[in-house]
């Protein structure tokens, strides 16, 4: 699943037929057979729902300013994107929405929960959710981490983790148990359960030398 802020990357899907990720946000490569889209509150009643959907047709990594011209100056013209190519837009009905107001990012998620969902909730395991709440917690923390969904093929059967740089290298924390490789999160609805795995990864990071990225925006 992919967010759409502005109407004009809408208009890009429908007619030009691709959408773009930022390298970083996707450094392992792009491997979902379809991609379907959240549209942000630039839609008007359309805002906070999942109303479209298209299958992957191919990948190219350009720059920003190959695929929009008309933002020569852009601060970020020169960074590198993923390409999605895709077949035609298809309609969610009905559509995914986000009565919670769940965060929404990228993410990986199965074909069966697509077809299944009436809530963005519903398109994460339980495991993902747990660890997209330490993800933003660390965010808070000033940490920057990658977070590696259940159903994304880098995973494995390494289910759900998050992913931090370090200087002498990187952290993994997983939310499968018994790894000797990783710190381990226990997926919980405890209150504190949130809190003691951001304290095993601070100091984690820190018997790492400490982290290499901090907290940021994702690019446009």
């Amino acid at each position: 699943m992919a967010v759409i802020n502005r109407k004009r990357d809408l208009a890009y899907a429908q007619h030009e037929h691709w959408y773009r990720i930022p390298f970083q946000q996707a450094a392992n490569g792009i491997y979902a057979e379809y991609v379907a889209f959240f549209l942000s509150r630039a839609f008007g009643e359309q805002n906070g729902g999942i109303h479209y959907y298209a299958r992957r047709t191919g990948l190219e990594l350009v720059r920003r300013r190959d695929l929009l011209p008309g933002e020569p100056d852009h601060p970020r013209a020169d960074c590198w994107y993923h390409k999605l190519q895709l077949g035609e837009l298809r309609r969610k009905d009905p559509p995914i929405l986000n009565p919670t107001h769940w965060r929404v990012a990228f993410i990986f998620t199965t074909w069966d929960r697509f077809c299944a969902a009436r809530q963005v909730a519903d398109l994460y395991s339980d495991a993902d959710r747990f660890v997209d709440r330490v993800f933003h917690a660390l965010r808070q923390s000033g940490l920057q981490a990658e977070r590696i969904w259940d159903a994304a093929p880098s995973a494995g059967a390494g289910g759900a983790a998050l992913r931090l740089e370090c200087r002498n290298g990187p952290v993994i924390a997983s939310t499968v148990p018994g790894s000797s490789t990783a710190v381990s999160l226990e997926v919980s609805d405890a209150a504190d359960a949130v809190r003691n795995g951001v304290e095993r990864i601070l100091d984690a990071v820190k018997a790492r030398g400490g982290a290499t990225t901090a907290g940021k925006s994702p690019e446009g």
